[in-house]
């Protein structure tokens, strides 16, 4: 399989390493990270999930890059594109997604490296829209869906099939058109 490298100016976004299992884990691990999920993953959990983004490579070509920082190599989390697995009104999609380690929070990471994750969906997978989503209340993430110029229209929220009934639920969805 052929994996795509993408660098910015601070960061490359790449394949995933047998080194990034541990990190991941402890990130996936951290109550404050996982706070708008469920609850946090087991190390189980976690290494599921990386076998998931692998299978999505190998199925879509695209799908969510380990995220190192370019100047000491460290991994900080990931950044990149996904084809959500539920039904909603607005699938099918392609969603940008990011998540990050508490210690890289703050330095604007996740809109650079979804910034590239964007550019890269538009201009190598002509996709036609692209479309991020979180928990009503998750202010961080829609700062950073903000920051990408998304646009939200109130009437695209939604509750999300996964977790009726939990105080997670509502949902709110942005948009990015290729060409706006």
């Amino acid at each position: 399989m052929s994996w795509t490298t993408i660098e910015t100016e601070r960061l490359i976004l790449r394949h995933w390493l047998t080194a990034d299992s541990e990190p991941f884990a402890a990130l996936n691990a951290d109550p404050r990270v996982m706070e708008f999920f469920p609850s946090p993953l087991t190390r189980k959990q976690s290494d599921e999930f990386i076998d998931r983004i692998a299978a999505g490579f190998v199925s879509h070509g695209f799908g969510l890059w380990a995220l190192e920082l370019k100047a000491t190599g460290d991994f900080i989390g990931f950044t990149g594109l996904s084809i959500p697995r539920f039904e909603a009104a607005f699938m099918p999609t392609v969603e940008v997604g990011w998540r990050l380690a508490k210690s890289a929070w703050g330095n604007g990471y996740a809109t650079e490296a979804a910034r590239a994750s964007i550019r890269e969906g538009f201009e190598r997978y002509d996709l036609q829209e692209i479309v991020s989503f979180t928990y009503e209340g998750n202010m961080p993430s829609r700062a950073v869906m903000e920051r990408l110029q998304m646009t939200r229209e109130p009437g695209d929220d939604f509750v999300h099939p996964s977790l009726v009934g939990h105080r997670l639920a509502p949902h709110v969805l942005y948009r990015l058109p290729a060409d706006p």
